[in-house]
């Protein structure tokens, strides 16, 4: 679907790696270069014409990406270096400020790294206390196990909308519906969602989402942080400097923009943010919809042909999203990215980023394939052909 798009795939290479990041199309790639070769200049900053276009193009994409997670106002958007950045932000912004010692934060032990790492600091800088939400015999959030965990000291629930190992997709309106009901907040990492399937905010009702463009064929280091103005407006920044502040005086007395303002200082990743615009524009005219069709059909279809290879343990058999943990019984994950780079094959290695798991699938470290829409059934002959050779642990060593 739509591979003309990507100057990338014109190279001989299979590109499986699309949790860690996505290609780039040639309209994002285009409009990232104009911004650098016809209207360089600042955002918010300047009185003459291209500094206006840039504003103009900036604010265009805030816009965008409001109606693109039907957010109820642009005041609700802020752009950010990425999820990892937006979770930084909420947590430490608003939560470090409205919770105290002894309120639990519920996580599962499948989380990336952004939504564990920065709620580790924060029970040791206020004395909150994690606590986790139990996976079924499939590694998924249940509603049932989530209602079993919450206690009358729970107040925020903070987990991935689509896991990046297991792939599992949460019951997120449930969850929040439930969660309402008891007075709890609910934070989402939307970094393997937001790319692959319509969120929408106001349907889900979530309270904080946090989301990356490089993982849906936008620009790196530009990011989205996405919350009820309410909260946003009870939230303080964590990064201070120009752009963000109305006045500030010699004796220490300042006054700081509005939302979302307030949380953009300094200069911001423009050109990338006007990619970003673009981005949004290009997978409107596709559909969401019809990409998430699509990658469940290669994903049915990947999954019927490594049945056909029993040497291959798959972890996540039933999950509902477009990426699949894998190893092949006797060979190191690394070893086995390692051996399908040899047929031009991209796959991800490791933990990736979600190193308690271990606890849950009893293995450290897996190999991950992640599909797009640009992905093909072809590509993943390719890749059942590559792990179907008789030699291939001869070939490895």
């Amino acid at each position: 679907m739509n591979r003309e798009d990507f100057p990338m795939l014109k190279q001989d290479i299979i590109y499986f790696d699309n949790g860690a990041t996505s290609l780039k199309p040639n309209c994002v790639i285009d409009s990232v270069t104009e911004y650098y070769k016809r209207y360089t200049a600042n955002a918010h900053r300047g009185d003459y014409d291209i500094s206006l276009q840039v504003d103009a193009a900036y604010e265009t994409t805030r816009i965008l990406v409001k109606e693109f997670i039907n957010a109820k106002s642009s005041k609700e958007i802020a752009f950010t270096s990425g999820t990892t950045d937006s979770l930084n932000k909420i947590i430490f912004g608003y939560f470090k400020y409205h919770l105290k010692a002894g309120d639990e934060v519920l996580l599962t032990r499948s989380e990336h790294a952004a939504n564990l790492l920065p709620w580790f600091e924060l029970q040791d800088e206020i004395g909150i206390k994690v606590r986790y939400i139990e996976l079924d015999e499939d590694y998924r959030v249940t509603l049932d196990n989530v209602r079993k965990a919450i206690t009358p000291k729970t107040k925020v629930i903070s987990l991935a909308h689509v896991t990046n190992v297991v792939g599992d997709v949460r019951p997120i309106k449930e969850i929040t519906t439930l969660a309402h009901d008891h007075d709890i907040l609910v934070v989402v990492d939307g970094a393997q969602s937001v790319s692959h399937m319509k969120v929408d905010v106001t349907d889900l009702d979530v309270d904080f989402l946090a989301f990356s463009a490089h993982k849906m064929c936008g620009p790196t280091g530009v990011g989205v942080l996405y919350g009820k103005e309410a909260l946003l407006n009870s939230t303080k920044p964590i990064i201070f400097g120009g752009g963000m502040n109305a006045s500030f005086d010699p004796d220490g007395t300042r006054v700081y923009s509005e939302i979302p303002t307030i949380f953009e200082a300094g200069t911001p990743n423009i050109a990338g943010v006007i990619g970003f615009g673009t981005t949004i524009e290009y997978l409107n005219k596709i559909g969401m919809d019809q990409i998430h069709a699509y990658e469940q059909e290669l994903k049915d279809y990947f999954m019927k042909k490594i049945k056909e290879i029993p040497n291959v343990i798959v972890y996540n058999n039933h999950s509902e999203s477009g990426i699949v943990a894998i190893n092949y019984d006797g060979i190191f994950s690394q070893d086995l990215a390692i051996y399908l780079n040899k047929y031009h094959i991209c796959v991800r290695s490791g933990s990736h980023c979600a190193k308690i798991l271990k606890n849950e699938i009893g293995i450290k470290n897996t190999t991950r394939v992640s599909f797009y829409f640009y992905n093909t059934k072809a590509e993943i002959d390719r890749l059942i052909e590559a792990l179907k050779n008789p030699n291939i642990k001869t070939d490895i060593i």
